[in-house]
């Protein structure tokens, strides 16, 4: 149906190479994708086309929504590159932490999988960074990750969202939802 599809700006177009890669994945996804958010949940709680189309006006709306955070975490998962939205993730439930004991123990559990250099999940940020945040994991406060999170949020925003707009697993989510909008 033209019209319920947003266009994706020209700049978010994908290469040929993408395209082809995506087309599997994309395709092996949707199942569990629409499984997922359709046939065992309430009618109220199901994922819309609306929302889906919403998730395209920003980063904020797309981590905002339980599906869109799914779909997106998916997508990263796929393409082997979820060191980003996993840490920003742990930086939002460790914000949470009101113990400090505990906050002591997530911080340098967080210090050790995300921003000590050739940790498994190491993130792309700075050295100064870095180092200001070893220097805070030795007496942390909710604030500790601050500058990492807004760091890996520039990061997704710039990179892993447009290539997730772009993606095939998220086209061909919206064309899914439309298509059983119109049968609907």
């Amino acid at each position: 149906m033209p019209g319920l599809i947003p266009p994706i700006p020209e700049h978010f177009n994908m290469d040929r190479d993408d395209c082809r890669r995506n087309t599997k994945i994309g395709k092996n996804l949707m199942c569990r994708l629409k499984c997922m958010f359709s046939s065992s949940s309430a009618p109220e709680s199901r994922l819309s086309l609306e929302d889906t189309q919403q998730w395209s006006q920003s980063l904020e709306r797309l981590l905002g929504s339980k599906y869109g955070l799914a779909t997106f975490r998916t997508f990263l998962k796929s393409e082997f590159s979820d060191e980003n939205i996993e840490f920003w993730l742990t930086c939002e439930d460790y914000k949470k932490i009101t113990s400090s004991h505990k906050m002591s123990l997530k911080a340098k559990k967080i210090f050790e999988q995300f921003i000590e250099a050739e940790s498994s999940k190491e993130i792309n940020i700075d050295y100064q960074t870095r180092e200001e945040i070893k220097r805070n994991v030795r007496s942390p406060t909710v604030q500790c990750f601050d500058e990492a999170q807004k760091i890996v949020f520039g990061l997704m925003e710039r990179d892993s969202y447009p290539r997730f707009l772009r993606s095939e697993m998220y086209r061909t989510l919206l064309e899914s939802l439309a298509a059983d909008t119109a049968q609907g």
